[in-house]
């Protein structure tokens, strides 16, 4: 699982790339009129806020518990991750399709297309450079899955975010950059258009994508099996623990794990006896897994069959 120091750093490094690339797209579009690079321009301007929004949901979690809110505000990174997604569905994805019908409806031709490709291999390098950083970031937690199954598994919302959106991107250049060639090549500025509405195509299933992974989190998601393991484990590493009955986990955050556990313990304990049983199998689950930090045991006894 990721911490908030490695996703700091990688919103940090797709903010500064994505704010750099916004301006210079935006640059290029009023040189050259490719409806590409309006696309790519607004695309990294909603990135950019995507990064914000990303920054300020983890802050937000940061608040202690309140009346209100006993369990925390662990969950504020799940909701602004789902804020990321309708960005990237509207601001990104919707615009560019209209943009690309409307290129395609009223086609014209690009001018500067050296000052476009260059523009185009810039972002590139950056986009590049961010999608490392989160690629870099996310190794640890990742382990030996691979990163589709990382994406899907992943309790910690930053990363797999950063992950989708730095790979559209950078695929979306690539679609950029095909529309501007081929609108070159064919002398038909259709191509530019066609571009942009590839684009806006992948940002829409990234978004739909996103949007389905943030839901899950948000209305509670298990611990996963080798977490799950461990804490069943340790519930049931003291002899004075006959078995584990029942279990229950949800994640209240990525770093914060509620557990409600039925255990049938030794009938011949007296009450202080039974109280350190349940003190000593609370202490070996915070011990195995650190991010248990709501526990629940309730001491049961059995009848037989």
């Amino acid at each position: 699982m990721a911490g908030p120091n490695e996703s700091t750093g990688a919103i940090l490094a797709a903010f500064l790339a994505n704010a750099g690339i916004a301006v210079a797209k935006f640059v290029g579009f009023l040189i050259t009129g490719s409806s590409s690079l309006l696309a790519e321009s607004i695309h990294s301007v909603a990135d950019s806020g995507n990064q914000g929004l990303l920054f300020l949901g983890g802050r937000r979690a940061q608040r202690p518990p309140s009346p209100l809110h006993p369990f925390g505000y662990g969950r504020s990174r799940y909701f602004y991750a789902f804020v990321v997604a309708v960005v990237l569905f509207t601001v990104g994805g919707l615009f560019a399709i209209y943009e690309g019908w409307h290129k395609v409806s009223d086609p014209h031709d690009v001018t500067s297309p050296v000052v476009a490709f260059a523009i185009l291999g810039v972002a590139i390098g950056l986009e590049t450079y961010a999608l490392r950083t989160a690629m870099k970031n996310s190794r640890a937690a990742k382990g030996r899955k691979g990163w589709v199954e990382f994406i899907r598994t992943s309790r910690s919302p930053e990363l797999p975010v950063l992950l989708l959106e730095d790979s559209a991107a950078l695929i979306g250049l690539v679609f950029a950059t095909a529309g501007i060639a081929l609108a070159l090549l064919t002398g038909n500025p259709v191509w530019d258009g066609v571009g942009t509405l590839a684009i806006g195509v992948l940002l829409v299933l990234v978004a739909i994508v996103l949007a389905l992974e943030m839901h899950s989190l948000l209305i509670g998601e298990a611990a996963d099996a080798p977490t799950l393991a461990k804490i069943e484990s340790a519930l049931t590493g003291g002899p004075e623990v006959r078995r584990l009955i029942h279990i229950l986990t949800q994640h209240l955050g990525p770093e914060e794990l509620l557990v409600a556990a039925k255990l049938e313990f030794d009938p011949s304990l007296g009450v202080p006896e039974l109280v350190a049983a349940i003190d000593a199998a609370e202490r070996r689950v915070r011990t195995a897994v650190p991010i248990a930090t709501l526990l629940y045991v309730e001491p049961d006894v059995v009848a037989p069959a």
